[in-house]
């Protein structure tokens, strides 16, 4: 199996970074696309961004633009550098990997970011 986990959550004032990291051990062979989900109180895990390991990224419409997905497919590591951060943005981020057996995706524990107005 797959193991991730997440770093570089935290406590960030409203327009300023933090880069949150997901290092993947284990059967690491097995995954193919990796990427962050984000769910915040009350409300569903939604979608962040996600790279293939081709390099493709996909993002959700309302991080365009301010969050940017990279992945050291060496290292089995993606990232997630987060810029001009908003009041909506605070959640748990989650890491993912999908399985290139198919099946449920491979998820991390989850980093907090909050942001202070």
């Amino acid at each position: 199996q797959v193991q991730l986990v997440e770093s570089g959550g935290g406590l960030v004032q409203a327009g300023g970074s933090l880069r949150l990291s997901c290092a993947a051990s284990g059967s690491t062979y097995l995954i193919t696309a990796m990427g962050w989900y984000r769910q915040a109180p009350g409300k569903e895990r939604e979608l962040v961004a996600t790279k293939t390991t081709s390099g493709t990224a996909n993002y959700a419409d309302s991080v365009k633009g301010r969050f940017t997905i990279s992945r050291d497919n060496a290292k089995d590591t993606v990232y997630l550098q987060m810029n001009s951060l908003k009041p909506e943005d605070p959640a748990v981020y989650y890491c993912t990997a999908a399985n290139r057996r198919g099946g449920l995706n491979f998820w991390g524990q989850g980093t907090q970011v909050t942001v202070s107005s």
